[in-house]
């Protein structure tokens, strides 16, 4: 999802950069201006990331062009741009999802001293990372509804799973603000300021999420679409489980440094 994000940035960063310049295609044909050329390109998003990438490297080369660069110039930059961001993107969401694992496997089944562990590979950094990668692969090469699975419809699942992006987005700003009201909470310094937004980021994307997923004859339990559902419901599960904690640890931890309330993950 975080590639998908990223993509999708890239194509509202280049609309804006058409802005009074215009967008050849292809084919040649031009649209003037960035409503236009966002209607064109957003209506072929679900035919894959390439129309979409595509629209980035056109608009944005346009811009660059516009500043003097030369054609090829502009779009090698633009490419190595794409390269990189993309590159990066992907480090951080394995990373992320390493430490997710790891967090979860030593928080739902703590080690002990006695006995088999069944999920022992999942604390290490190794097993985790591993764990990670085979369920993005998997995710992302889900075909799409009603699709045979086939290498044609491969790499598609984040496509599927765009619905769920912006509620879930909104809220990793949510819990954002929750981490950094701990931080300064440690810190005894005061946290009134936070306390509004992130109630407001942690409830509207909740609601939003749970209104697309069961209310109305639209929303993803009447259309049956099984995996947007289950991704709602463990995003959300997961979300009251960090709120639970947060109040139940609230009162405790003022003045507390986090080095000496808990072993951070080792990297």
């Amino acid at each position: 999802m975080l590639t998908e994000g990223f993509l999708a940035t890239l194509v509202i960063l280049a609309c804006g950069a058409g802005i009074g310049l215009g967008v050849t295609s292809a084919g040649g044909e031009t649209f003037a201006g960035a409503a236009a050329t966002w209607s064109h390109h957003y209506g072929v998003w679900s035919s894959g990331l390439g129309p979409a990438l595509g629209a980035f490297l056109g608009g944005s080369a346009n811009f660059l062009k516009a500043l003097g660069i030369p054609d090829a110039a502009a779009v090698a930059l633009m490419g190595v741009l794409v390269a990189s961001f993309a590159g990066t993107t992907l480090d951080t969401a394995c990373r992320l999802q390493r430490y997710i694992v790891q967090e979860l496997a030593n928080t739902v089944a703590p080690k002990t001293s006695r006995g088999f562990d069944p999920i022992a590979g999942l604390r290490g950094k190794h097993g985790a990372t591993i764990f990670a990668v085979v369920t993005a692969v998997i995710m992302a090469a889900i075909p799409p509804t009603g699709a045979e699975w086939t290498l044609e419809n491969a790499g598609r699942g984040g496509l599927i799973l765009w619905p769920v992006f912006g509620a879930t987005n909104q809220l990793l700003g949510g819990l954002s603000f929750l981490v950094i009201a701990f931080y300064l909470w440690r810190r005894s310094v005061p946290v009134w300021f936070l306390i509004g937004p992130m109630i407001l980021m942690l409830i509207m994307p909740a609601w939003a999420m749970t209104l697309q997923a069961f209310i109305g004859e639209h929303s993803w339990w009447v259309q049956q679409n099984w995996l947007l559902v289950g991704v709602a419901v463990a995003t959300m599960a997961l979300e009251v489980w960090m709120i639970v904690e947060a109040i139940a640890l609230f009162p405790q931890v003022k003045g507390v440094i986090e080095t000496d309330a808990i072993e951070p993950v080792k990297a």
